[in-house]
């Protein structure tokens, strides 16, 4: 062999720098390193500021730590491995990194704008709550004493050292950094290269053992940072390897010989070149005998020496010490969470006060603070539609994206719409029937879980808690649910009680916006009541007498059994008295036992709640229920539908505009009139027509459903609600693709319900427009009157709103009616007819009748063209003209783009183009 001279030796070492780092970091004596740091203490020359700062962090640390501080190179590797088997969390530290500093930014932060939303309280209360938040529980810090001193103590006075080492941990409540010590004073205790600590966490049926301090080896000099928080943890089932061996038996395991034991693995050996050669491992216990976490030494050294018995011995008394720490640690670290807690409901208080006034905005903060409070990845609040109802049935979804969990930015802390809700709504239903929270650790293996709806969503669900929302009245509002925890845990007993705590602020908080709601709807309510009341009256007793006795003509002498009925031919007496004919021919009167002189009285009142406009008056709802009576008699529609259904229609028909001012859903929504306010943006006048008939209905004397039991008095309502409902042309776009659906396909059937409805719908919208097929001088004056309503409406929003109105209500634009009324024909009326045709061949008159006016709306829009195009010639163009010229372009894209074009428009805005 060949022989190496000194100067050799130092040359490899200088250009191998690690090789001799690792061999001291193994080899080399406490003592060694004492001698090497004295010999190579830095001069009193004043330091620098990046020293001085290095200084004061811990003066009982060595000055130069970075010569104790081994290579990460095997180190990383097996972290590595460990963190993609379960997954880590403190590896090395960052020196003289402090959890208050971390902290301090954003607590200050969020603290001083809490005080700032506290300032609008009462002095009192804002002074409480201001000394409530800036309260803190603040964990106490002591510093370790330094390793050097601790070897010294080790080899001079064993007394002293071990009571060193009690003492070291007997003051520190800060769990990470307790462990740290704990281990690094085992690794000194029986001379280990390297341990890690693991701690028993999780409900009895389900314990784990979770380490967040791996294999720390005994020369760092480094200390836990919270910039290593957010790493993942090492975790060991029950039972399993030497280390749950340990847990589960409470058995002391020494090993002279790792890879003789069936229980060890090699993997991270492997992996790192590492070798495992001798491992002492012991349980820890609390004070009752419980164990609450394993300690694992490796390697004694000298290197392959076995650990000794007396290894075991002192271990063993000094382990209890460490028992009787973690648990103080433990319930420091659980009433500091309870504090945070306690804070947090606070805080949600101090928002729930601060927003009572939209439901949105008060959910929306409670889903921000639960995803908060819990670190959940999702947040979901759904309300119910009616809390007294046994059929649970959500009326308003919302939900809320974490930004931390690891999805798209895109969709991160927005509202999800209710059609985006495919995440197990029986969960839900479930909790809102019962009452009960759920709590689902895995719901892979709950059958009450749809994966469907989970795989469809795209949102991988690990864990489920719901609880119940109740209101001051013990009532079931809805319920809130969370969904995966960011750290991949389970749902604990202590997360439930939390989300319930904080659930009842929440439901105070939405049952009081929900209230407050209420109100602005009842002062809403009232408002139009009062401006009914003082515009409308019942009928008179004389009227009433007057008509009772009258004689009422047969239907050919008031000309009203003919599809082309002259709808200006009676006068408002006239009107009434037919109506009555109507009722009585068909039969309905002595089917339902009507009352005559309720009868009379009903109808003389329902003339009287029409106002006085241009169009949707009493002559515009009888003519309608005319068209309805045409249909039902001549087209034989009075032998597939039943009396129930003819008489829903004929009294639909006549109070389906009941009320109306002459302007449309959206001057209401611009306007934010009181039937807005009360009804909503979504078919206001449709609802207020509605809601009329019914107060007319349950007035005195005018009930002409007073003869029906309760059932057929409930199913009555339902069909009436529905006939003046659809005769808002947004429900008609709807429904009226399945209508064709049905009937080009032949596939409609009379016994389905559903069918039935939709032809109910239908037939409504087709009297209601009428007028359509009516004479040309009639249809034709019909459309005048229609276009003087709806120019008032455009004087009132040029006036009043300071709006442009749209060409349909601008009398400025009124030479454009004819090309408008022909996109209304072919795009909406047409349709509708042709399919109706196809149902019933009986109705050929009306479909007549629409061909004739469109030929003549047709000729008058080719005059207008002709009469306009020379004009247009003779001038330079000009912007409003070039405008209008595009306009008139669009008019005659065809039916597809004229039925598309009249999809968002109101029920009032397509009445303006029909007749």
């Amino acid at each position: 062999m060949a022989a190496f001279s000194f100067s050799d030796i130092e040359a490899f070492l200088d250009r191998h720098p690690h090789l001799f780092e690792e061999y001291l970091l193994r080899k080399a004596k406490c003592d060694q390193v004492s001698r090497w740091l004295k010999a190579h203490r830095p001069s009193k020359a004043p330091a620098t500021a990046e020293e001085k700062g290095g200084a004061a962090a811990d003066p009982l640390w060595p000055p130069n730590a970075d010569g104790l501080r081994r290579r990460s190179s095997h180190m990383e590797l097996r972290r590595n491995f460990a963190q993609s088997k379960a997954t880590t969390a403190h590896w090395t530290y960052d020196e003289h990194v402090s959890l208050s500093e971390h902290e301090s930014q954003s607590s200050m932060m969020r603290r001083r704008a809490l005080l700032r939303k506290a300032s609008s309280l009462p002095p009192t209360t804002a002074h409480i709550l201001s000394a409530l938040l800036e309260s803190r529980v603040s964990v106490p810090q002591y510093a370790s004493s330094a390793i050097d001193y601790k070897y010294r103590l080790k080899e001079t006075n064993e007394r002293e050292f071990f009571l060193e080492l009690v003492k070291d941990i007997s003051n520190d409540l800060d769990l990470t950094n307790l462990s740290y010590k704990i281990l690094i004073n085992v690794c000194i205790l029986v001379d280990a290269d390297r341990c890690s600590l693991f701690l028993v966490e999780g409900p009895a049926h389900k314990r784990t053992l979770v380490s967040k301090l791996f294999d720390v080896h005994s020369g760092t000099t480094v200390r836990p940072s919270c910039s290593t928080l957010s790493s993942s943890e090492v975790q060991v089932p029950w039972g399993k390897g030497i280390i749950g061996y340990v847990a589960e038996h409470g058995e002391t395991v020494n090993i002279s010989n790792a890879y003789e034991d069936h229980r060890f693995s090699d993997e991270i050996d492997k992996l790192t070149g590492y070798k495992t050669q001798t491992i002492l491992c012991m349980a820890i216990c609390n004070s009752d005998g419980e164990v609450i976490g394993v300690v694992q030494a490796i390697n004694k050294n000298p290197m392959g020496t076995p650990f000794t018995k007396d290894d075991e011995k002192v271990l063993q008394m000094y382990l209890p010490f460490c028992g009787i720490s973690i648990c103080n640690a433990k319930l420091f670290s659980e009433s500091r969470k309870e504090y945070e807690r306690s804070r947090a409901l606070l805080e949600v208080v101090n928002d729930l006060f601060e927003e009572q006034t939209d439901l949105e905005k008060i959910v929306r903060k409670i889903m921000q603070r639960a995803l908060t409070l819990l670190q959940c990845e999702r947040c979901s609040v759904l309300l119910l539609e009616d809390s007294d109802s046994p059929v649970v049935k959500f009326s308003k979804t919302f939900e809320l994206m974490s930004p931390l969990c690891n999805l798209d930015h895109d969709i991160s802390m927005e509202k999800l719409s209710c059609s985006d809700w495919l995440i197990n709504n029986s969960i839900a239903e479930l909790v809102a029937s019962t009452g009960l929270p759920v709590n689902i650790s895995d719901v892979c293996q709950d059958p009450r879980f749809d994966a469907e709806a989970d795989q469809m969503s795209g949102f991988h669900i690990r864990s489920v808690l719901c609880v119940p929302i109740w209101n001051r009245t013990h009532q079931i509002i809805g319920v809130a649910q969370i969904l995966n925890r960011l750290d991949r845990k389970t749902f604990s007993d202590a997360d439930q009680r939390l989300f319930e705590a904080f659930v009842i602020f929440c439901g105070l908080g939405i049952n009081n916006t929900m209230m407050y709601n209420q109100v602005k709807k009842t002062w809403a309510k009232q408002s139009v009541a009062l401006d009914m009341l003082s515009y409308h009256a019942t009928c008179s007793k004389v009227e009433v007498d007057r008509l009772k006795a009258a004689k009422i003509p047969l239907s050919n002498e008031l000309g009203i059994d003919e599809f082309h009925f002259n709808d200006f031919s009676l006068d408002n007496d006239a009107m009434i008295t037919a109506s009555l004919r109507m009722f009585l021919e068909l039969g309905i009167v002595q089917k339902f036992k009507i009352d005559y002189e309720v009868l009379c009285r009903w109808l003389l009142t329902v003339r009287k709640n029409y106002r006085t406009v241009a169009y949707h008056n009493w002559r515009h709802a009888f003519n309608v229920s005319q068209c309805m009576f045409i249909m039902i008699t001549t087209a034989s529609f009075q032998d597939v539908l039943s009396d129930a259904e003819i008489l829903a229609l004929m009294v639909g028909c006549l109070c389906h505009d009941l009320d109306h001012r002459g302007t449309n859903n959206a001057f209401q929504a611009k306007t934010g009139s009181a039937l807005a306010l009360l009804y909503g943006t979504s078919a206001t006048l449709e609802h207020h027509h509605f809601n009329h008939a019914v107060m007319i209905l349950q007035s005195e004397g005018h009930n002409i459903f007073a003869n029906l039991s309760s059932k057929e008095y409930s199913n009555m309502m339902q069909l009436l609600k529905q006939a003046i409902l659809s005769t808002d042309l947004t429900l008609h776009f709807e429904r009226r693709t399945r209508f064709f659906e049905y009937v080009l396909s032949g596939e409609f059937r009379w016994t389905d319900e559903g069918h039935r409805e939709v032809l109910r719908s239908m037939l409504m919208t087709a009297c209601d427009l009428g007028a359509v097929t009516r004479p040309w001088k009639i249809s034709k004056q019909v459309a005048e009157l229609v276009t003087s309503e709806f120019f008032e409406q455009g004087d009132r929003e040029r006036s009043e709103l300071k709006l442009t109105p749209a060409a349909i209500f601008d009398r400025n634009r009124k030479d454009e009616l004819p090309a408008l009324q022909l996109e209304w024909i072919d795009g909406i009326c047409k349709p509708l007819y042709q399919a109706l045709l196809k149902l019933n061949r009986k109705l050929q008159p009306m479909m007549d009748g629409i061909e004739a006016n469109r030929n003549k709306w047709q000729d008058l829009c080719t005059s207008y063209q002709q009469t306009r195009r020379p004009s247009v010639s003779n001038q330079s163009p000009k912007p409003e003209q070039h405008t209008r010229s595009n306009e008139d372009a669009e008019t005659s894209e065809g039916p597809e783009s004229a039925e598309k074009k009249q999809v968002g428009n109101s029920k009032s805005d397509a009445k303006s183009k029909s007749s």
